[in-house]
Formats: C-alpha cells, sequence, structure tokens
C-alpha cells in the first residue's frame, strides 16, 4: 500500500510540472498582442522552465544545489499561478496551489523520493 501512495505522490507531482508549463503557455498565448509574439511566448515560457527544471530541480539535475532546486520549484510553479490568476482563473489558481502545497507536503512528510 505505502508503494502505491509513493508512485501516486510522485505521478501527482509529474503532473503539476505539466500543469505548470500548460499554465505558462496559455498566459503567455493570451497576454501577447501579436501572433508571432504570442507563438514565441507560448512556446518559450514553458521551454524556458523545462530547462531551468532540467537543470536545477529535476531528479538527476545537471546543478544538484538544493537551494537552486528549491528556487526553481517556487518560481515555475508560483510563474504557473500568477498566470492562472491574472488570467481570471482564480478557481483554478486556487485548486492548484491547494494540490501543490498538499502533494509536496505529502512527498516531504512521507520522504518520499524518485
Amino acid at each position: 500500500m505505502l508503494e502505491v501512495w509513493k508512485w501516486a505522490n510522485l505521478t501527482l507531482a509529474f503532473v503539476m510540472e505539466l500543469v505548470a508549463y500548460a499554465a505558462l503557455a496559455l498566459w503567455g498565448w493570451k497576454t501577447a498582442n501579436t501572433t508571432p509574439l504570442k507563438l514565441v511566448s507560448a512556446v518559450g515560457l514553458p521551454l524556458l522552465a523545462a530547462l531551468a527544471w532540467g537543470l536545477f530541480a529535476a531528479p538527476n539535475a545537471t546543478f544538484d544545489r538544493p537551494l537552486l532546486a528549491v528556487f526553481t520549484k517556487v518560481v515555475v510553479f508560483g510563474c504557473a499561478a500568477i498566470g492562472l490568476w491574472a488570467m481570471s482563473y482564480r478557481p483554478g489558481a486556487v485548486v492548484f496551489v491547494a494540490v501543490l502545497v498538499a502533494n509536496l507536503l505529502a512527498i516531504r512528510l512521507g520522504r518520499i523520493t524518485a
């Protein structure tokens, strides 16, 4: 049962990361004025977030520094939540943050690692 709980939480963490990328893409699309800028923003924001995640926050990050990992997670998830809020998806932003906090607490308190 503990193994199921572990993998469910790790899967949810990955899904939350994907949701953050989608929120950043939507935010980039909705806030830009012209179509070329919309495309660059919608592709560029999640790409930059994924690059930073891979370098600093992934389980096998290139730079294994805990402080950088925490900073990267706060920036990526924070920008996604702010983007949802700014686009008037306020209930979605609140649910996103609530699920994220609950998931991170479950992982941290359960000492779950990939």
